[in-house]
């Protein structure tokens, strides 16, 4: 949308109640928006000069790395300038951008500086999604997945009954994916007790404590999404490997998400340190410091219910990864 900063303009002169405080900004896309923290002094500078206070409104147009960067550096401006979070990408629409969570990548780490500040607003507009690159529509996809998994066998089964449409991007049930994604999310988020995070418990992080890791060891050559279906499949496998998850459930995850179009596989699965440790494990570890207390990682005791353990065997991971490695070459 190369014209949109003019549409905003225009939009916003027809308004009598509304006034820009300045020009229209352009920042960095993509997780490079959070890879570096002079992005977050730049904003902060921008909003001072611009006069913004807590009766100002932010209002960010952009994918979730993009909505995570702006949303702590209006957080933390003032200690507080109202945001609002127009999401532009499959993931944002039906999960990041929904969210309470704010923040930035730091010390090799995912989202290791932020902020709990739910947005002001969020609009979801499809026709963001209309105009989006194949890869960044379906790279949302895998948290739709992820939260029916955990929440909503039926969703699961829905995804399931319309996977050849959605990895063609169909309008239709892509909007209805994004919408009870989206959902489920709030749901969770408002009513599941724990809003900010000060337990130990994070279901919808189902996958995640991988999938961060990987990102990171794979220089963030995958996308999050992508990632996250790598996470969910070895997790997966993981719950019948320990006895969960009755055997051949992976198997029907798998298929769904090769159906969708995910790479189960990338070779980032496999690095190994100087002492020949997988570098993969480390983020088991990050996952539980990330929140503090006890380790808690989510798994499946059947399609639709998520079961909270506090240990992950290594030895049981390394057998889900030798799996997952063939399952994804098949």
């Amino acid at each position: 949308m190369p014209d949109l900063k003019r549409r905003i303009s225009a939009y916003v002169g027809a308004w009598p109640n509304l006034a820009l405080a300045g020009p229209v900004e352009t920042i960095v896309g993509g997780e490079a928006a959070k890879n570096d923290a002079a992005h977050v002094t730049q904003l902060q500078k921008r909003f001072v000069a611009l006069g913004l206070d807590r009766h100002s409104y932010v209002v960010c147009v952009g994918g979730g790395a993009v909505l995570d960067l702006v949303g702590y550096a209006a957080a933390t401006t003032h200690r507080g300038i109202r945001h609002i979070r127009i999401p532009t990408t499959v993931l944002a629409q039906n999960d990041s951008g929904v969210g309470v969570k704010n923040g930035i990548n730091a010390f090799g780490m995912k989202n290791m500086l932020g902020t709990f500040v739910p947005p002001h607003a969020v609009i979801n507009d499809s026709v963001f999604i209309d105009v989006l690159p194949g890869r960044d529509k379906r790279a949302g996809m895998s948290e739709a997945v992820k939260v029916a998994l955990i929440r909503d066998k039926a969703f699961f089964e829905w995804i399931e009954e319309k996977a050849e449409a959605l990895a063609i991007f169909a309008s239709e049930p892509l909007e209805k994916l994004i919408r009870h994604c989206a959902v489920l999310h709030m749901r969770q988020i408002a009513h599941g007790g724990d809003p900010f995070e000060r337990g130990s418990v994070r279901p919808l992080d189902f996958g995640h404590w991988a999938a961060h890791k990987l990102e990171v060891l794979s220089n963030y050559e995958l996308r999050h999404g992508e990632a996250v279906a790598i996470g969910i499949a070895l997790d997966t496998r993981y719950s019948v490997l320990s006895g969960l998850l009755p055997a051949g459930e992976e198997l029907r995850v798998c298929r769904l998400l090769k159906r969708l179009g995910f790479g189960l596989w990338h070779d980032a699965c496999d690095l190994r340190d100087g002492s020949g440790a997988l570098m993969l494990l480390k983020g088991l570890e990050e996952f539980r410091e990330h929140l503090g207390g006890e380790l808690t990682i989510t798994l499946l005791k059947e399609l639709g219910t998520g079961i909270e353990v506090h240990t992950m065997d290594a030895g049981l991971i390394g057998e889900a990864l030798d799996w997952l490695r063939s399952e994804a070459l098949a």
